[in-house]
């Protein structure tokens, strides 16, 4: 029976929470940001996952709620705040998932915990999904493989493009490349690909979160090149795809040489950064969002949100790690799907 993807009473979003990787900090994570007052006051959350190790999470962290189980009947009972409504993907035993150990068993339980959030999303039964990170060592032992959540939901979807944006309350960045050895990205920088990252960006960003947003295209090279002496990306590739861009009426600048433009973008005089590579979009990013940044795809034909961090095998089952990024990203994804985090 199909539920509303948004509840009548009092307008909050079903968000489809996925429990990650078992064997790291996912199951903890889930568990302190879901027993906050403020996660619950903006959405009905569902986590799906394992009985097992979602309870271990509880346990762990000493956060006093029971799992109620619930079907494709979610948000038709009562909201209780002592209860963690879950569907259940898979049933483990301990040694599939040993703290800090990446197994086969985890591995397809992460697995199908994203491919049935992706179906209620689609299915007009969540409004959203927020993921808790995954081991890829795990996921390609049980077979699937994908490079992480990205593309693994981009194939479930249809989708064939997609732009990772991570995202705080100062700081916007998209990423033209993304994990890549630094040596292959030059040749992977083109036109018709900073192009469609331009455009996937500014149509993400003005959907939900600022409308007709200015943009700012990074250079590759030190210096937007200097004239060609550090490189001619900038004036082959990049500038022509950002005149393209303006001539579609998005509000594309640049080439921007990186080493001064984060200053004015965290000022909020862009409303996000277009980055040719991967670090050179996170780490400004991460230095100003490192405890609430927030990984979001954009591109697809459903919200999805993320933390913006790994397993963290070191910490699983310490009930030390911090659920602010979760927090984070589920709020966003509850804004996302109630367009409250736009702006004109």
């Amino acid at each position: 029976m199909k539920g509303p993807a948004v509840e009548e009473e009092g307008n909050k979003p079903i968000i489809a929470v996925t429990m990650g990787d078992p064997a790291g900090i996912g199951p903890e994570i889930i568990a302190k940001a879901l027993s906050r007052p403020e996660v619950r006051a903006v959405c009905r959350p569902v986590v799906i996952g394992d009985a097992t190790a979602l309870e271990r999470g509880l346990k762990i962290t000493g956060v006093p709620m029971t799992l109620r189980l619930v079907e494709d009947n979610v948000g038709q009972s009562a909201e209780s705040p002592n209860c963690l409504d879950f569907m259940p993907v898979a049933r483990l035993s301990q040694e599939d998932m040993a703290f800090g150990r990446p197994s086969t068993a985890a591995g397809n339980a992460a697995y199908r915990a994203i491919v049935e959030a992706v179906r209620l999303c689609t299915e007009g039964l969540a409004a959203a999904m927020t993921t808790a990170p995954i081991s890829k060592e795990a996921l390609n032992r049980a077979g699937h493989h994908y490079p992480g959540h990205t593309e693994l939901i981009a194939e479930l979807t249809d989708t064939d493009e997609v732009v990772m944006m991570l995202a705080g309350d100062r700081l916007r960045v998209t990423l033209v490349t993304i994990h890549e050895p630094l040596s292959a990205v030059p040749g992977l920088i083109t036109r018709e690909r900073v192009l469609s990252t331009i455009r996937i960006t500014h149509a993400g960003v003005h959907r939900h979160f600022k409308a007709n947003p200015r943009l700012a295209v990074l250079a590759l090279n030190p210096h937007c090149g200097e004239g060609g002496l550090f490189g001619d990306e900038e004036a082959r590739i990049i500038a022509p795809a950002v005149q393209a861009a303006r001539q579609e009426g998005i509000d594309a600048n640049g080439p921007i040489s990186a080493d001064t433009l984060f200053h004015f973008a965290a000022r909020g005089e862009y409303d996000a950064v277009v980055c040719m590579y991967h670090d050179q979009g996170l780490i400004p990013l991460k230095l100003l969002h490192f405890d609430d940044g927030v990984n979001v795809t954009l591109g697809l034909p459903i919200i999805r949100t993320s933390v913006d961090h790994g397993t963290a095998y070191d910490l699983a089952g310490t009930g030390h790690a911090s659920d602010a990024s979760l927090v984070a990203a589920i709020k966003m994804a509850a804004a996302m799907a109630k367009g409250e985090g736009k702006s004109s």
